[in-house]
């Protein structure tokens, strides 16, 4: 089976679906929510974790968190933090590996995915 045949499903029944902008102003300041925001946190030593957020409320996230488990070979959950909304945390440095599949399976532009850590 073809890789982006399997997330079908993920993307709502195939539709496409524009990255919504959300602008929350906090004490005269103004928050973009529209990125992809993909960090690397170091943990202890030399092991990291890598955190997805931003992505759209309507993709299926345990699923996502499946597939890059299964294809990257690194262990991964899902958060619910009151914040940033749901956030996907991978173990080791998948900076690359994410947006790489970010941008093929054409679930963020690669102008709003920003990249940081290490």
């Amino acid at each position: 089976m073809e890789p982006c045949c399997q997330l079908v499903c993920v993307r709502n029944s195939g539709k496409q679906h524009e990255m919504a902008s959300l602008e929350v102003d906090t004490t005269n300041r103004t928050v973009r929510q529209n990125d992809v925001q993909i960090r690397l946190q170091q943990r202890n030593g030399r092991k990291s974790i890598t955190t997805l957020a931003g992505l759209r409320s309507d993709l299926d996230f345990e699923r996502l968190a499946k597939e890059f488990k299964k294809r990257w070979g690194c262990n991964g959950i899902v958060v619910d933090d009151p914040e940033a909304g749901k956030v996907i945390q991978l173990q080791g440095d998948q900076r690359d590996h994410l947006r790489e599949f970010l941008t093929t399976e054409k679930l963020a532009k690669p102008d709003s995915i920003k990249v940081s850590g290490l």
